[in-house]
Parts: C-alpha cells; sequence; structure tokens
C-alpha cells in the first residue's frame, strides 16, 4: 500500500491562493475520483493537504484535479505549488503538522485540534480505514509528547496571539484602545483573550449568531453587538480583528470611506486573520487605515521561531523516535499480513490499546 500526503499551505503559497481552497472536494469525494481506498483532507486557513493510501499509485495531478475542480477557469491551468510526501516522509511530516512544528507560527495547538476535527469526519464518512486510524491517532500521541516534554508553546503561539503582538508593536500600550471582534469562533475567542492578557478592557464581539457573541463577549469581559450594527463600530474603535467564514469581503473600500469621515486623525489598525480574506486588499491604500493580513503576520511569526529553535530540535528528536517505530510496526504488520492472505494488509485487531 502507497501511503501519500499531497498539499500546499503558507510555506508555499500566500493567502490569495489559500483562500481558493476554503470551499473544495471532499475525502469522499477524492475516494471516487483519484481510486485511494483511504483519504482525508486536512483543511485550515494556513494550509490544505490530503493524506491517502491506496494500492498503486496516484499521481499528484489527480489529487490536485479534485481539488481544484470547483476554482474558477479551467483546473488544468491552475497550477498551485504542491508539495508530496511518501511513506516515511510522509508520517514525520504528518507528526510535524500535529506537533505544531509545521504551523506558521511554531508551536501553536489550533493544529492538532483541527487535525482531530478532520480525523474525525473522515471516520464517520467511512473515508478513513486502518493504515490512516493509526497514522492519526500515533500522531495525536507524539504531538501531545511534543507539548509536555519540550517548551515549544512558550511565547506567541497561535495567530491571534501574534496579531494581538502586532497591534501592540503599533499602539505601544493595549489598555487605551477599544476593539472590536469580527466573529466568535475558537480564532477570534484566543485573539480575544490575548487582548484581555495584554490590558484590553473595551473589547465588543460581534457574530451572525448573537448568542455565539455573548457567550464569546461574557467570557472575556466584553460586550455583544449584533452583527448588522457592526459597522456603526467603527466610528469608534481603534483596532478591528476580523476571523468569520463568509464567503464574500464584510469591509471594502466602498464600505468603509462614509466611516472614515467621523475619525479625525485616528488610524483605524485592521487585522484579518481570515482566510477567504474579510477585508479587501484596497483597503490598505486608504488614509489612515492599516491592515495587516494572514501573510503580513508570517514576519512576526518568524521572529518568534527564533526564541524556540532549541525546542524544535527537542521536538524533532521525538518525533525521529517515533517515526522509526511506527514504520517498523508497520513493516512488521505488513510482513504478516502478506503470509495471511485472508487478511487485508492492517487488520482492526491489531491495533494497539493506546491507539484506539
Amino acid at each position: 500500500m502507497n501511503l501519500f500526503c499531497i498539499g500546499l499551505s503558507h510555506h508555499t503559497a500566500n493567502v490569495a491562493t489559500l483562500e481558493q481552497f476554503t470551499d473544495i472536494a471532499t475525502g469522499e469525494c477524492i475516494l471516487r475520483e483519484a481510486g485511494c481506498p483511504e483519504a482525508l483532507l486536512l483543511r485550515t486557513c494556513n494550509r490544505v493537504e490530503v493524506y491517502g493510501v491506496s494500492d498503486k499509485r496516484v499521481s499528484t495531478e489527480d489529487i490536485a484535479r479534485c481539488l481544484t475542480r470547483n476554482i474558477d477557469g479551467v483546473p488544468e491551468a491552475y497550477a498551485p505549488p504542491f508539495y508530496r510526501y511518501e511513506a516515511e516522509n510522509c508520517v514525520r511530516h504528518l507528526f510535524r503538522v500535529a506537533s505544531g512544528l509545521d504551523s506558521m507560527v511554531v508551536g501553536e495547538s489550533e493544529i492538532l485540534g483541527q487535525a482531530k476535527k478532520a480525523y474525525e469526519e473522515a471516520r464517520h464518512s467511512g473515508a478513513v480505514g486502518p493504515y490512516l486510524h493509526r497514522l492519526f491517532q500515533r500522531a495525536f500521541r507524539v504531538a501531545k509528547q511534543v507539548r509536555t516534554h519540550t517548551d515549544i508553546a512558550r511565547g506567541a503561539v497561535s495567530v491571534g496571539s501574534v496579531a494581538v503582538e502586532l497591534a501592540q508593536r503599533i499602539f505601544g500600550k493595549l489598555s487605551e484602545c477599544k476593539v472590536l471582534v469580527l466573529g466568535a469562533g475558537e480564532t477570534s475567542e484566543r485573539t480575544a483573550r490575548a487582548l484581555v492578557s495584554r490590558g484590553v478592557s473595551d473589547i465588543r464581539v460581534s457574530n451572525r449568531s448573537i448568542d455565539r457573541a455573548r457567550d464569546l463577549a461574557r467570557a472575556v469581559g466584553g460586550r455583544a453587538i449584533p452583527f448588522d450594527e457592526w459597522t456603526a463600530q467603527c466610528d469608534e474603535i481603534d483596532i478591528l480583528i476580523t476571523s468569520t467564514a463568509s464567503e464574500e469581503p464584510l469591509l471594502t473600500p466602498g464600505k468603509l470611506a462614509p466611516m472614515l469621515c467621523e475619525r479625525v486623525d485616528r488610524p483605524l489598525f485592521i487585522i484579518d486573520i481570515a482566510v477567504p480574506r474579510d477585508v479587501e486588499s484596497g483597503v490598505n491604500e486608504m488614509e489612515g487605515v492599516y491592515l495587516y493580513d494572514i501573510d503580513s503576520i508570517r514576519s512576526v511569526a518568524e521572529q518568534s521561531l527564533a526564541l524556540r529553535r532549541q525546542q524544535v530540535a527537542a521536538a524533532e528528536g521525538i518525533i525521529a523516535e517515533h517515526v522509526a517505530d511506527f514504520v517498523k510496526t508497520i513493516s512488521r504488520d505488513s510482513r504478516y499480513a502478506s503470509r495471511t492472505a485472508e487478511h487485508p494488509p492492517i487488520v482492526e485487531k491489531s491495533l494497539r490499546a493506546s491507539e484506539l
């Protein structure tokens, strides 16, 4: 059986490319169209990856065709920089991803939850079989060990916390700033908590679901704003942090221009950490507006990485040990299976209790 990973991430694609993949094929589609007995789609704001198992080699082009089917234009003409890992390299890559070593902000913890969610969705749909089951269960164990035995998570360890760090560089003290958080998902919650930790006391939260906005506002000592009223807040706020699941930009130069008329000599700082972007790039050309998106945050993240390089080395050592053990175990089980034709390459009863 061939184990592989094909995808693209912040290492190989900018946010404009990544946001093209927010509404793409499911793992079940890849099963049908690429001929993979097992397939799992891991999609975040910083990456889109397919992990697959097949009895024959599946080309990168076949997977790319599944992923680009909903992109405007001719899929064959759209060639983003897909990477490919196979066998042991695929195992190592997943372990690094789950542990936060491959993230834009090294050591961030969101990716582990996102990987677990992707696994559960694929398992419930029947797209995950025994190979990927064992691989992902081991990846979750590795991530836990890395976080337990290293300080990889010290410092700014999420996109949200880096965004807040960037805001602090611009404004200095944040305690006097008025902030509107648009969106009430996990990223927004982490960002809001990071704001509170930096002294912000005036936080407003707006979300399409007012109940979710109220829940987040209550958790961070802020106040909820009805979604149809959030634009009016732009007269008062200093910082807008937006992370919604909107498929269309929520803020354009045309919408923002009337709001700026009420802001005399008061800059508006916008951090757009949504993919696809909530704010059109043209907003950054407007007088008195400073817009930062996922690409802008990368430089801050790279500086934060320098502080944790020793911990990265320790984490890589843990991962290397698990890769060697996992590959050895799979090879041994495959040799056993080849001698017993009535069983598939890996059978459920061979799973370790610690991997269930």
